[in-house]
């Protein structure tokens, strides 16, 4: 049993997924506008936007099976907190710079890799690190700083605007969205940099044993098979998680495509999309997501206490019903400022999603493979993100008719149809808390040793937010 982690060295640790949410969060609130300026069509950007969950599904599990196995001056994770650091930084600095469509897609491909490389081994590195008594606090500070990142992402263009920053670049990108980027830019390497400074991992006690392991397992042969191996033996818990994902995402997915627009038809009666009223509803429609990245960051400060006081699953089907009720409630809301409080349901629901699957899941995974399953957990977010990509367009029509005004309303309450069944599968799940059976932690002991950090130092996710 490792010592338990003081609030700063809990804080410390965590701090790095600030910079990457960071980064995440302005490319989510800003790209679709970027390949607009650049020239895309409406019917394009969608299959634009589909290699960030191409992206994730194909590098997450391959860096964490990478992280697993590494050992070197700079510890396990801390290699590729650092190397997607540099690399996303550069791609956030360049993109507003874009002078071509294909120039701004290639980097979000490189920015949406180097954000993967980041963010997957600070799930298993909070696993690493804490006891199992401390993991759900590990993972609710992971939601308190992306909440904090995202919210602060999606004002910093704002705030430039009102500040007095005006104009376009050559290639027609608002300067206060250029500004923010290259500001994100700083943030993301700053703020990562500060993690991979103030903490250091502990290397295996029997080092060579640690080597010869690593030395067996080498070559791409090797890392694609232990990548297929753990899809194949995924523990109970995972796989009974994973269908509680599926849902949890899909309704995600239903709301960031959709609310916006559901807003400016339901909430302002616009009809004709050119309309400036229909502009105003989009602004208010965006307006309203702020709210609930706020409630996030503040309930991830209490999220720790009802857990302890319930359970971590009641907590999180509770928190899923929340966001349910929020969604399903725009339908009765017709005045703007009430429509803010179904991002209060959305955000508590946020919050948990962003923690206390990752904190059951830690439970519940053999230490020498926490960072490949956690990069193979990573499929049940991106593989509703694909499905939503290609197929939520033939779907609502299929579903609500061809042209139908309501199509945006309804679907945003088909998404919370789907949170309330991912609340309800929660009850499935097997937290089995801290058992992970004995053999498995002394096999685990063997290469990756659970020793608790010696100085203080942390995505999304996530917030993995479609374009709106």
């Amino acid at each position: 049993m490792k010592p338990r982690l003081s609030f700063w060295q809990l804080f410390n640790m965590n701090y790095g997924f600030f910079g990457i949410q960071f980064g995440w969060g302005l490319q989510l609130a800003n790209m679709s506008a970027v390949y607009e300026r650049l020239g895309a069509r409406p019917d394009q950007v969608p299959i634009l936007w589909l290699a960030a969950p191409m992206t994730g599904l194909l590098v997450q599990p391959i860096v964490g099976a990478l992280s697993d196995r590494t050992w070197g001056r700079l510890g396990r994770r801390r290699p590729y907190f650092l190397t997607g650091a540099i690399l996303a930084s550069i791609a956030l600095f360049v993109m507003p710079t874009s002078s071509s469509l294909w120039m701004a897609a290639s980097l979000l491909w490189v920015l949406d890799a180097s954000i993967n490389v980041s963010m997957e081994p600070f799930r298993a590195f909070v696993a690493d690190k804490l006891d199992t008594s401390q993991r759900t606090a590990g993972f609710v500070m992971q939601s308190l700083f992306i909440g904090i990142g995202a919210s602060l992402a999606n004002a910093l263009p704002l705030i430039l605007n009102t500040l007095g920053v005006s104009g376009n670049t050559a290639s027609g990108i608002p300067l206060t969205v250029k500004y923010s980027f290259q500001a994100g830019a700083v943030v993301f390497l700053l703020a990562v940099l500060w993690t991979v400074v103030t903490t250091k991992e502990i290397p295996p006690d029997d080092l060579e044993a640690f080597q010869r392991w690593r030395s067996e397992r080498s070559g791409l042969g090797a890392l694609l098979s232990e990548v297929r191996d753990a899809v194949r033996e995924m523990p109970r818990t995972m796989r009974q998680l994973a269908v509680v994902q599926l849902f949890t995402w899909l309704g995600l997915f239903c709301m960031w495509l959709f609310f916006v627009p559901a807003t400016a038809r339901h909430v302002f009666g616009a009809v004709d999309p050119q309309s400036p009223l229909y502009a105003r509803g989009m602004e208010w429609g965006g307006f309203a997501f702020a709210f609930y990245s706020i409630t996030c960051f503040l309930v991830a400060l209490v999220l720790p206490r009802v857990a302890a006081a319930t359970s971590r699953k009641t907590t999180h089907a509770l928190a899923l019903a929340c966001g349910a009720v929020g969604l399903l409630s725009v339908y009765l809301i017709h005045d703007r400022y009430l429509l803010l409080l179904t991002m209060v349901g959305v955000g508590i629901a946020w919050a948990s999603i962003l923690s206390m699957p990752y904190a059951i899941l830690s439970s519940a995974l053999p230490p020498a493979r926490m960072g490949v399953y956690m990069g193979v957990f990573n499929f049940f977010i991106v593989i509703p993100e694909i499905i939503a990509s290609l197929f939520f367009g033939p779907l609502t029509r299929a579903l609500f008719g061809q042209d139908n005004p309501n199509t945006p309303l309804y679907t945003v309450m088909l998404g919370g149809v789907c949170l309330f069944v991912a609340a309800a599968l929660v009850s499935r799940v097997d937290d089995p808390e801290s058992a992970v059976p004995v053999e498995a932690l002394l096999e685990g002991d063997r290469h990756e040793p659970l020793t608790v950090q010696e100085s203080m130092q942390p995505v999304p996710s996530a917030g993995l937010e479609p374009p709106r």
